[in-house]
């Protein structure tokens, strides 16, 4: 026996806590009865689950994807307004997957995807602090003072910041490039600091999650991870 959205991770449908937002909304149904409650545990040998109406099995091999995510795709399974999705490029693709957090509509860089539910939990719990690197073009000139106080914390949506590390890679005529790393996930965070401190983000790139590296992968292109990469992942 096992919990509900244990079960739907392992199906690889969701991250643990989406899955749990997802039975709390009514999408699931096991066998004939429609489950909303938290605690609900499954015998995965004596029961059919469905997600808004399609059964769902535990999926045998797991898929590990790091993506170089273009500007102008939402990194949602799908879109209401008919916006192009980060999972258009994988409609063929042998499993269904999911994109482990998110990267801005306006934003480049990479994006982890995988089917492995659980991996998505473990990889998004607030616990392991996960380091995401963003090369970020900044307009005017960012003073040292300025950096200064992105490393110390700002106030965004009514909550400092944890430190962060800035690096500044180059002070150019209009604009500054900074190489930032956070430790949090909150929406929007890289451009809300900057907006912070007086500034606006011109372009962002995140070019590492965690142990995972951009590196050389090409815009609008995927690779699968290396057992290596995988395994450094579970040791978060």
């Amino acid at each position: 026996m096992m919990r509900l959205q244990k079960y739907l991770a392992l199906c690889g449908v969701a991250s643990r806590r989406t899955a749990e937002k997802m039975i709390a909304e009514g999408r699931i149904r096991v066998n004939d009865l429609t489950v909303t409650e938290m605690g609900y545990q499954v015998d995965e040998t004596k029961v059919q689950v469905y997600v808004d109406g399609t059964l769902v099995h535990p999926e045998a091999e797991k898929y590990y994807l790091a993506y170089h995510k273009p500007m102008g795709e939402v990194t949602t399974v799908s879109d209401p307004e008919g916006r192009a999705t980060v999972m258009d490029k994988f409609q063929n693709f042998p499993a269904r997957l999911y994109p482990v957090g998110r990267l801005d509509y306006d934003s480049e860089g990479l994006l982890l995807l995988t089917n492995d539910g659980e991996m998505m939990n473990h990889v998004l719990h607030p616990s392991h602090e996960v380091k995401k690197v963003y090369l970020t073009k900044v307009s005017n000139q960012v003073t040292d003072d300025e950096m200064a106080s992105l490393r110390r914390g700002v106030m965004i949506d009514g909550k400092m910041t944890s430190p962060a590390s800035v690096r500044l890679i180059r002070r150019e005529t209009f604009d500054t490039v900074l190489l930032i790393t956070i430790h949090e996930g909150r929406n929007r965070q890289v451009r809300k600091m900057i907006d912070a401190i007086g500034h606006q983000v011109v372009s962002l790139k995140r070019v590492e999650f965690g142990p995972i590296s951009l590196g050389d992968l090409p815009l609008g292109q995927w690779r699968r991870l290396t057992p290596e990469e995988i395994a450094r992942l579970r040791s978060l």
